[in-house]
């Protein structure tokens, strides 16, 4: 029988037909089988970030140089690391003497920050030949093992020694991983032996502790190493020549007795010259290790809020701004080294900058804003004139000299013309309330509290009742945008009776009692001869 030729629609429908098939069981293929052992789970470490790497190159043609030299960077990283699921986490974990994991979730940004650098920490790590297993695990997708790991919150760096976790307390950048996992699993200080593997060093490293001994033996060589393993983020180096120590810390003078901290920035040698005890070096590298200027992100926020130096002036500034300000600023950090912290923040990163501008009742601000806080006494500076150079040294020096007046935010002054309730800000606090002669009933609320509507409400009716009272006031002030020194109120709706006679100490009442209980209490507390007829509550 002769058949007819098939058509083009035909011939179509069966190349689609067959791409889809081929395209379904190349997904099938990539998939881990359900119950695959051992070996094939650690082979090579070839459980991947599912990238492919061929595809990777094709997807990025185009792209910008740098954009192509992190994709491979990415890509050769999530060769070597594990990926975790339901099935092998408790498997890998027990077998292996070091593990360090990360725990995410692929909708928290944080964790998105955080993945290429733990992914470049890998490569790194296996370089240098580092026992240590790098896995992840997707939390939302494998609860189960999530639940196993104790991760709740994400991400979460947890490193497991034969099985048992302990908490990641190290930096957030690849090399900061790398020098964290090293230490922790038995590498805590490198030793270069000659001018070669310290130049090889520098290319690496940006930050570090140098040590010169003429011998590794002795008591400050012990506290030195000891200092290295307590310290979590600063990679310790160890030399016994003076030749490659000057390539390290050229400013070095002849000794064989030295201990140095290197930083890539404008004050890059600062020498140790304390006594070699453990506790000692590392106050040195507390006070130190941060930059004359360090720009605050997500990732290093806890290092900068725990760090000993209490004294902090905070830069809110544009970008470019800040490239304009960011010479002179230095120039004045380097006055006051260890003594006053300088954090720079994007002021247009509200993440960061908004919580901080709040404080100030700045929240709006978009020009530069130069602000200063004392961690010892929790008091906080705002500086009045223009962010130059001169200004700002001379409000550092009145921050060190405890010569700030403390800034309290407060609204603008509102027209209480006629009003039945007077609005207090804090500009006014004093005036209207603490030096009025009259008695003052003060509302303290804010906008987002629940209970505070109510309670509004009783004070308007007792303001009404009350209105013929010409020795007493009503009035109310927003926490929220306003504060004083005399006002320390924590729990809102709060109403205070300023009695005229002593302002100093002024009276709660009770915001869960009736109407009619607060217009007896109030009846209480105004003398007789002050009271004239009121209307009905």
């Amino acid at each position: 029988m002769h058949m007819r030729k098939p058509t083009s629609k035909f011939l179509f429908f069966t190349l689609s037909l067959f791409l889809l098939l081929t395209f379904l069981i190349t997904i099938k293929a990539s998939e881990p089988a359900p119950n695959e052992n051992d070996d094939e789970d650690l082979e090579g470490l070839e459980e991947l970030i599912a990238w492919d790497e061929e595809e990777e190159k094709r997807e990025q043609e185009g792209s910008s140089s740098v954009r192509s030299s992190e994709a491979e960077v990415l890509t050769r990283a999530q060769r070597i690391v594990l990926e975790l699921n339901n099935d092998n986490t408790k498997r890998i974990i027990d077998g292996n003497e070091f593990v360090l994991v990360l725990g995410y979730a692929p909708w928290c940004a944080r964790s998105a920050e955080l993945m290429p650098q733990f992914a470049e920490a890998a490569t790194s790590l296996k370089e240098l030949g580092s026992p240590l297993l790098m896995a992840k695990l997707d939390a939302e997708r494998y609860p189960k093992a999530a639940s196993l790991l104790e991760i709740k919150g994400f991400p979460t760096l947890l490193l497991f020694v034969n099985g048992t976790s302990q908490v990641y307390t190290g930096g957030f950048s690849a090399e900061e991983i790398v020098i964290w996992a090293r230490k922790k699993t038995g590498v805590p200080v490198i030793k270069i032996r000659s001018v070669a593997e310290a130049e090889e060093f520098l290319k690496k490293y940006h930050t570090f502790v140098t040590g010169l001994f003429e011998e590794f033996e002795g008591p400050d060589y012990e506290e030195f190493v000891k200092a290295a393993i307590s310290d979590n983020e600063i990679q310790f180096v160890e030399v016994s020549g003076i030749d490659v120590a000057k390539v390290l810390f050229p400013d070095i003078k002849d000794t064989n007795h030295f201990i140095g901290i290197v930083k890539s920035e404008p004050e890059r040698y600062t020498k140790y010259e304390g006594t070699f005890k453990m506790e000692k070096i590392l106050q040195f590298l507390d006070s130190n290790k941060f930059p004359l200027v360090t720009k605050l992100t997500e990732l290093n926020s806890a290092r900068v809020y725990s760090s000993p130096i209490k004294l902090q002036v905070i830069v809110f500034a544009e970008v470019d701004d800040f490239k304009n300000l960011l010479e002179p600023l230095q120039e004045v950090a380097r006055k006051f080294k260890s003594k006053i912290m300088f954090i720079y923040i994007d002021i247009a990163y509200e993440n960061l900058a908004k919580p901080f501008l709040t404080l100030f009742g700045l929240e709006e601000a978009e020009n530069t804003v130069v602000t200063a806080f004392d961690n010892r006494i929790s008091s906080k500076f705002l500086l009045p004139s223009d962010p130059i150079q001169t200004n700002i040294e001379e409000f550092c020096q009145g921050l060190l000299d405890g010569a700030l007046s403390p800034y309290f935010k407060s609204q603008t002054i509102p027209d209480n013309k006629d009003a039945s309730i007077q609005i207090i800000v804090g500009k006014t606090f004093d005036d209207l309330v603490l030096s009025s002669p009259k008695n003052v009933l003060l509302e303290v609320y804010t906008p987002w509290c629940i209970k505070c509507e109510t309670t509004s409400k009783h004070v308007e009716k007792l303001a009404k009742h009350f209105k013929g009272l010409d020795n007493l006031v009503f009035a109310r002030i927003d926490a929220s945008a306003n504060e004083h020194p005399k006002l320390q109120v924590d729990d809102y709706p709060t109403l205070l009776f300023y009695p005229a006679e002593d302002k100093a100490n002024p009276i709660m009442l009770s915001t869960k009692s009736s109407l009619k209980d607060l217009a007896a209490s109030i009846n209480k507390h105004v003398k007789a001869k002050d009271h004239v007829t009121k209307d009905e509550l």
